[in-house]
């Protein structure tokens, strides 16, 4: 099977890709997070998956930083509280960028790490990736629980092991309450 796998980070991406190399499975990754902020943690997140799939010999695509086009896309749903409809917004606008990659690519079905996070819904996860693969014939949403399985405890014992750089928040700068918020706008 071809598999185009959507990196939400590193740490959250390694145990997947050890299981689906078990499975037989070399995924292609796709890092397109344009809700990271600011830059430099994107650089950061960027740069830990592009070391990580240079160790394992697999193709990452880079999908572009574009930030302000995201906060365009989520404005009116800025206060809206983590898990609520500003994360389904944002998995719906990464998760259609994946699907239309994989379709351009001929690649059958993508999945997405975002699945690994304890953090986020599952339901919104799916229900965006069953979206977005809507959206282009073909190409199939592969939904998957990725913290079962004994792979949260994995991702933890790969995080240790590669040093990856393991971030406090989502990613986004409306995730962080604005007194804890760790960098200024």
């Amino acid at each position: 099977m071809s598999l185009l796998l959507h990196s939400c980070c590193a740490p959250c991406s390694a145990a997947i890709i050890e299981r689906m190399f078990s499975e037989g499975i070399r995924p292609v990754l796709f890092f397109y997070n344009p809700n990271i902020f600011p830059e430099t943690e994107y650089l950061l997140r960027k740069n830990e998956i592009v070391r990580y799939a240079e160790t394992q010999g697999i193709e990452m695509i880079d999908g572009d930083y574009k930030h302000e086009e995201w906060l365009q896309k989520v404005t009116g749903f800025e206060d809206e509280p983590e898990r609520g409809e500003r994360c389904l917004l944002c998995f719906k606008i990464r998760l259609k960028a994946t699907a239309q990659l994989a379709y351009e690519r001929n690649i059958e079905a993508f999945a997405t790490s975002l699945a690994s996070s304890r953090w986020k819904s599952l339901k919104q996860i799916s229900d965006a990736g069953h979206w977005a693969a809507s959206q282009y014939a073909g190409v199939k949403f592969l939904e998957k629980n990725w913290r079962k399985d004994g792979l949260s405890e994995r991702r933890n014992e790969l995080l240790l092991q590669n040093g990856f750089y393991n971030q406090k928040y989502c990613g986004c700068e409306f995730s962080v309450a604005p007194s804890r918020f760790p960098f200024s706008k």
